[in-house]
């Protein structure tokens, strides 16, 4: 096997597409950084115990493991972010108040999240510690829907003659419909682990068979479950087919509220989408965008992940499943540079360094080179009646596009 292939499934970030990348990363963390969102950085690697922290068994399948050879303790590369940073919040910060916080990292999967996917994302997130009121919900999702917009480029930011921008649309779910109709079948996970399964899979058959056992009443609501999906309408239909309680009347009006205003082209309500039913407590969103297999982000409410902490605290929050597979949704701006050539009269140092100051690009070669980057060199840096001024290029040179 050739010494420079990549294992399955992981690859290089090419300059152009690391361009892009570390755009969108600086400009996200900008975002959230308006909100009053403090930036955390935990390590890739932790104990495995700490990672899996409250996340279910999907994410213990997903971690790369391995043996610390100082400590013998087995360790875990993280395959998600959130529980460290739950970690964080509850023992390290250890804080009264609110806690706004946000990261940005790579992340590492044991195995790839679907055929095409990467195996090392690049997670970035945001969350919210110590709020237990439904306005940290609202902002959370306010805050994931500029995200995509940011990413996709509204239509109002559209140049004329450009591709239409790309629509953005929320899934909404709330995994207190559920607990409302299972209540105590929920503590003894023998068969509510089945329906779970069922539901999630939009599997009628595999439903009637799980849910069987139970009162009739119950068995009817869940199967209706299959079927309340779609738009706004199905909020209504929720009220008239599954039967009522307090629970389950104040999970359909959290989503009625998420969704009103929703700054999005479309919103769809599943009240059977049970992803990371464990983990969270209640609302759940998916933002969708065409060009993606899957949804670009997700996020929710879960409020009992500090627990193995020592705190329980409220939690809601969304993270962006993988920016460099959003990177290529994003528009490629081109980079303009100034070439400069690599020696001449007095003053040139203070010129080469006076634009770099400013903001511009600039590279040392002669004329006619080829810029070894993916950039444009559109102007250079010339000496003119006894000064160093910047002239256009008589022939614009571009770089190739590699990979």
């Amino acid at each position: 096997m050739a010494r420079w292939l990549l294992p399955e499934n992981l690859s290089d970030a090419l300059p152009e597409e690391a361009r892009t990348v570390e755009r969108l990363r600086r400009a996200l963390l900008d975002l959230y950084a308006s909100y009053g969102y403090e930036l955390v950085i935990p390590p890739l690697i932790e104990h495995l115990e700490s990672l899996l922290t409250g996340t279910g068994h999907d994410l213990d399948l997903t971690t790369l493991k391995l043996v610390d050879q100082l400590s013998g303790r087995t360790l875990g590369l993280r395959a998600d972010t959130t529980p460290q940073v739950a970690r964080i919040d509850s023992h390290i910060l250890n804080r009264n108040g609110v806690s706004r916080l946000c990261y940005a990292g790579s992340t590492l999967h044991a195995r790839p999240a679907h055929p095409l996917a990467g195996r090392e994302p690049l997670q970035i997130g945001a969350e919210i510690y110590g709020d237990a009121d439904f306005a940290a919900d609202r902002e959370i999702l306010e805050l994931a829907v500029r995200s995509a917009r940011l990413i996709v480029r509204p239509a109002a930011m559209t140049p004329p003659g450009a591709p239409p921008a790309r629509r953005v649309q929320v899934d909404l779910g709330h995994t207190g419909v559920v607990r409302a109709l299972l209540g105590d079948a929920l503590a003894g996970a023998s068969g509510a682990d089945a329906v779970l399964a069922a539901l999630t899979g939009k599997d009628p058959a595999a439903l009637h068979t799980a849910c069987s056992g139970y009162a009739s009443q119950t068995r009817q609501a869940l199967l209706a479950l299959l079927s309340l999906n779609g738009g706004l309408e199905v909020l209504r239909d929720a009220q008239r087919q599954l039967p009522g309680s307090a629970a389950l009347d104040a999970a359909l009006e959290q989503l009625a509220q998420l969704a009103d205003g929703c700054p999005v082209d479309a919103v769809s309500v599943d009240l059977a989408d049970l992803h990371g039913f464990r983990y969270h407590t209640g609302m759940t969103f998916a933002v969708y965008v065409p060009g993606l297999s899957g949804p670009l982000l997700r996020g929710g409410r879960y409020d009992d992940i500090g627990l193995a902490f020592g705190r329980a605290r409220p939690a809601t929050g969304f993270s962006l499943l993988d920016l460099r597979e959003a990177a290529r949704l994003a528009a490629v701006d081109p980079v303009r540079a100034i070439r400069a050539p690599r020696a001449g009269p007095d003053g040139l140092e203070d010129a080469v360094t006076r634009l770099r100051e400013n903001g511009e690009v600039v590279v040392r070669a002669e004329a006619g080179a080829e810029p070894g980057v993916a950039l444009t060199i559109d102007r250079e840096l010339a000496w003119q009646s006894g000064t160093w001024s910047v002239c256009p290029c008589a022939t614009v040179t571009t770089a190739p596009r590699g990979g």
